[in-house]
């Protein structure tokens, strides 16, 4: 839960968005508001086509909403900041990088040799150590995603904003990459807004999960998530809230 003692981190301020297409004006964002405070990791739940990544996309910098505010510190956000960096399902290592030159990638003003040893740093924190000189073709999908985590991680980002990253793989490696960024955020304190239609890994990470409606999406509920880490998924109380959010996603019913 936001200490609200302390100014928020993100601040969405009824954000609205809407798109032409044939038949018309389709309103994808209906209106959000909701903060998220300093080292906090709030997850965005809803089905598909609600809207997400349009929200997701605003928040980051990247598309302007037609009504409302995003605010970063305290500071309207117009386009991309150094401040946070996106971490997408579509992948964004280059391919013809090595691991280590992936790392170094967008590490403006640092000597050589720091650059060097701040990829190697991050290449062995997300367990990618003597895979530096590999290329990305070498790499199995899992490696390839702690790859793109590492190189969020190297540029130092206060935020990450993550849509969907796991989605792509097998529900034993996607448990495995979600253990590894805790782990990372134990270490490292960044502040988390993460999409996913996955209400286990919502619960596993957040310590907030927000459930969106269908479009035009809203806030259609707000969850704390109190357990401590390590979260046991099997717990009564991870179960029983886990229930109360398919609820209200509309797929569980008694």
């Amino acid at each position: 839960m936001q200490d609200k003692a302390r100014p928020a981190k993100i601040s969405i301020d009824n954000v609205r968005k809407s798109f032409g297409s044939d038949a018309g004006t389709l309103d994808v964002v209906g209106g959000v508001s909701f903060e998220v405070g300093d080292g906090e990791v709030v997850a965005l739940v809803g089905p598909s086509g609600c809207g997400k990544t349009t929200l997701m996309s605003m928040i980051a910098g990247f598309v302007q909403p037609d009504a409302g505010a995003v605010r970063i510190d305290g500071v309207v956000q117009l386009k991309p900041g150094k401040q946070g960096i996106l971490i997408s399902q579509h992948g964004s290592v280059f391919p013809w990088l090595t691991v280590q030159q992936n790392l170094m990638f967008g590490l403006d003003g640092v000597p050589l040799a720091g650059k060097q040893a701040l990829a190697d740093h991050y290449a062995a924190m997300v367990g990618l150590k003597g895979f530096e000189r590999n290329y990305p073709h070498e790499l199995s999908g899992g490696m390839l995603k702690r790859a793109e985590l590492a190189r969020a991680l190297a540029v130092k980002p206060e935020i990450l904003y993550m849509d969907e990253p796991f989605s792509a793989l097998d529900a034993l490696m996607n448990l495995r990459m979600r253990n590894e960024l805790l782990r990372v955020l134990a270490e490292e304190r960044h502040t988390v807004l993460l999409i996913t239609h996955d209400v286990e890994e919502a619960i596993h990470l957040a310590n907030r999960v927000l459930v969106l409606s269908p479009t035009p999406t809203r806030i259609k509920a707000s969850f704390d998530v109190p357990m401590p880490h390590p979260r046991k998924l099997s717990s009564r109380d991870v179960q029983d809230l886990r229930v109360a959010i398919l609820r209200e996603l509309g797929v569980y019913s008694d």
